[in-house]
């Protein structure tokens, strides 16, 4: 599929504004426009963003049923209630269940956590975990990450005389539960500033006004940071405002001084004395959390990330990503399974989204096949299979279809659902199938114009090679982290040529090692494309080309050099 280039071009105010920046903090014109362009125009709001401050945090009894939240948590404490910490089997869920329990583990000798298990209970708020809890004495449930369209479970809870505090991120329906709080920044009824924190993130926010309450230091609180970064990371939450503050201190203890369950998950992906970046966190730290609720149960994951010992956190390591390699051996076979399905169906092209199902395939891994599907074909994909009497599924979008919207569409037909704009969760009798799939692909053809089903890369600037050099680098990683509405920039060159040292490599010699030049610079950049070996004949008969890519540091025995990701090429006719 050929990829769209899609180049900003900056209004005249735009540029005035960057010629400003530019003069006033010393920065390349190009990394002037790039803050520009990401909403930065003053000398003090660019110096915020370079050096996040955790000051600049906010209150977190500005959120709804804040104060309720913490009272009845200080009640909890001080009648020394039995108190639950229920989360989520993903890395959100997982990491906000570990943050609250390492937290107040101190406070209390009554404490306990709950992970639904995926394939018996399904997501979020179980009967089978509020049974746990009453067996168990406990008179208090935190939960996290979930809840926040359980209204008949909560109201479950409370006649069987347990509270619930919900801490949540997700879409809430008009109708709240009826717990003791919920703290959702989405709330209609939300004054709070910042309504894009991860679910581990409202739960950060819970213990950072529960301090304040008790005037407990920040700074026991400022350790857990690093969890609150791989949430942010994992859950594809958009890195500006408060995200940005969290992730940024995260990242700085997980380089620093993690925990003995991350840095088992460090050592074991092969990141240690590594620079972590949020791309590190998405790619490899996270799917391996990841694996433990997808191929078994999410409490491993949560023993990991609360290991005291050494020896615990290299053994649940590695269980962790012997269970991440078995999820991509079943992850490669489902999304084969998948592809097989739709080369059968009739008229692809006109069809605006996918949906596949299978009644064997592994539920732990449909949201993977549903990234992968949406990606190769670039259409909204829903991946179903069956679970024990409903059908349930994972849908996943492109850009500018909200998919949560298209599938509320369809609640009348669903048992459950839930999620955000571009990736979903949802349930179903196996009676509604037809109907379900029929109204879906209605919905996605009338939304969806064509332009949506053409893989687009923005372009941030056109750059001359000699541009790229150490002091841009500099200015570059200033912007980190990058993430989600601060995305890494990518950058065009025109008419480069190969320097006459590029090669193929690769076990199938697929991928292609550049060194190149242009007509401005006679110093050959390294640069990496992979996959992209069809266009080896054309780069060394010397031809020019266009390339688009981000600017990496590559470190090889202890040198660090500057490498260009090539993301695409497009051929120039001499």
């Amino acid at each position: 599929m050929i990829n769209k280039w899609n180049f900003q071009t900056p209004t005249e105010e735009e540029l005035h504004k960057r010629d400003k920046l530019a003069a006033e903090l010393g920065l390349s014109p190009v990394i002037a426009l790039l803050l520009v362009q990401r909403g930065l125009t003053s000398v003090e709001e660019v110096k915020k963003f370079f050096k996040p401050n955790l000051n600049d945090l906010h209150d977190p009894f500005l959120m709804p049923d804040m104060e309720k939240a913490v009272k009845r948590l200080n009640k909890a404490l001080g009648n020394k209630e039995k108190i639950l910490i229920y989360g989520d089997y993903d890395v959100d869920g997982t990491t906000a269940v570990s943050l609250v329990y390492k937290y107040l583990r101190p406070y209390s000798s009554a404490l306990d956590y709950y992970i639904p298990d995926r394939y018996d209970e399904g997501y979020g708020i179980s009967y089978k975990g509020i049974d746990y809890a009453k067996e168990n004495g406990i008179t208090l449930i935190i939960s996290l990450d979930c809840g926040i369209k359980a209204i008949e479970k909560i109201e479950y809870a409370k006649q069987s005389g347990i509270d619930f505090i919900i801490c949540d991120h997700h879409m809430p329906d008009d109708t709240l539960p009826d717990a003791v709080a919920v703290l959702d920044a989405k709330r209609v009824d939300s004054v709070y500033p910042y309504e894009h924190l991860s679910g581990c993130g409202v739960g950060f926010k819970f213990m950072q006004a529960f301090a304040k309450s008790n005037n407990f230091p920040f700074s026991d609180l400022e350790k857990l940071l690093e969890l609150t970064a791989v949430s942010i990371a994992s859950d594809i939450v958009p890195i500006t405002g408060e995200n940005r503050i969290l992730a940024y201190y995260g990242l700085k203890q997980l380089n620093s001084n993690p925990s003995l369950g991350l840095k088992g998950i460090i050592d074991i992906c092969g990141l240690s004395g590594k620079d972590i970046t949020i791309s590190d966190i998405v790619f490899k730290i996270g799917p391996r959390i990841n694996a433990s609720g997808r191929m078994m149960n999410g409490k491993e994951a949560v023993e990991l990330l609360l290991a005291k010992d050494v020896e615990v956190a290299r053994e649940k390591s590695e269980n962790i990503n012997q269970y991440n390699d078995e999820r991509r051996e079943l992850d490669k076979k489902i999304t084969d399974e998948a592809n097989a399905i739709i080369e059968e169906f009739q008229n692809m092209e006109d069809r605006k989204a996918i949906i596949v199902y299978n009644p064997g395939w592994h539920k732990g891994v449909i949201g993977i096949v549903a990234s992968r599907l949406t990606e190769k074909y670039y259409r909204p994909a829903v991946v179903l299979t069956k679970s024990s009497e409903l059908i349930t599924g994972s849908a996943r979008s492109v850009t500018g279809f909200d998919i949560y919207k298209a599938i509320e569409g369809c609640r009348d037909l669903l048992e459950n659902f839930g999620g955000h704009t571009y990736a979903a969760g949802l349930s179903l009798k196996e009676e509604n199938l037809d109907a379900f799939t029929d109204r879906f692909l209605k919905l996605a053809a009338e939304e969806i114009i064509p332009e949506q089903m053409t893989p687009q890369i923005d372009i941030d600037a056109v750059l001359d090679l000699k541009e790229i050099n150490t002091k841009f680098m500099n200015d570059l990683k200033k912007m980190n982290p990058f993430g989600p509405d601060n995305q890494k920039p990518v950058f065009c060159s025109f008419g480069v040529k190969d320097y006459g040292t590029s090669k193929l490599v690769g076990k199938d010699l697929e991928h292609i090692k550049l060194e190149l030049i242009d007509d401005k610079s006679n110093t050959p950049i390294h640069g990496i494309a992979f996959g992209m070996h069809q266009h080896n004949t054309h780069i060394k008969n010397m031809k020019p080309f266009n390339i688009c890519y981000t600017i990496e540091e590559n470190t090889y025995n202890g040198n660090t050099s500057l490498q260009l990701m090539v993301k695409d090429i497009k051929e120039e006719d001499m």
